[in-house]
């Protein structure tokens, strides 16, 4: 079971993540987009988006530095474990606090605004619907374990596991004794992988990076036609 849990599962999803990528912009370029409601409701979007967004990106950058950075590292640059702990904490807390509030924003615009609950799709649903669940988990997992509970080192387990997938060396192993708590949080997030290539998720990977070494637009005065000679 651990096996199957911990290395078929998992590759499993990133196998569908890519294939399905590739899938989605062969046969799929035109609804490569976020399929944008602004038009149709601004006013929870214009709190609900930001918020959603930014806890999301400091929660991406947390799980990046937890997982991919051995702890052997930052205790080699001088950050103990009850400093790294502290900071891994407050932040995460933060990021969990603007996470929930800007998804709460957004279901209830998204399913309580009747024009905008119109322009929801079948996917759409399955998509808040995992993203709540693993948010939820992520939550728990922070605040409740990591913050209100005793604690638990994850860089020990969790993460060497997580970085042995990628160096094709899984160790699942390391995953059996892990909280429940964590476990389902990690199972959750490769289901949101398995189904990233499906949805509007996709339109993470078309952002403008390219608008930050684009020349300047020069605009110049039309001379007048009398002018001209």
């Amino acid at each position: 079971m651990n096996v199957v849990l911990w290395v078929v599962l998992p590759y499993s999803a990133l196998t569908v993540f890519v294939v399905g990528h590739v899938w989605r912009w062969r046969a799929d370029q035109f609804g490569w987009t976020t399929r944008t409601t602004q038009l149709l409701e601004h006013r929870w979007l214009r709190w609900g988006s930001p918020l959603f967004h930014l806890g999301a990106f400091a929660a991406i950058a947390g799980h990046a530095v937890g997982l991919l950075v051995p702890k052997s590292w930052t205790e080699a640059v001088g950050v103990s474990e009850g400093l790294y702990h502290v900071v891994a904490v407050g932040a995460g807390t933060v990021a969990a606090v603007m996470l929930v509030a800007g998804l709460g924003l957004l279901l209830a615009r998204r399913f309580l605004q009747p024009r905008v609950r119109r322009a929801t799709t079948a996917m759409d649903k399955v998509l808040y619907a995992v993203l709540a669940v693993v948010i939820a988990l992520g939550v728990t997992a922070t605040v409740g374990a990591n913050l209100l509970g005793g604690g638990y080192d994850y860089r020990a387990t969790i993460a060497v596991w997580f970085r042995g997938l990628f160096w094709l060396q899984p160790q699942p192993d390391l995953m059996a004794d892990v909280p429940l708590i964590f476990q389902l949080h990690a199972l959750s997030a490769f289901a949101l992988f398995a189904i990233w290539p499906f949805t509007r998720l996709v339109h993470v990977w078309s952002a403008p990076i390219a608008y930050l070494w684009r020349p300047y637009v020069v605009y110049r005065r039309r001379a007048r036609a009398g002018a001209v000679r």
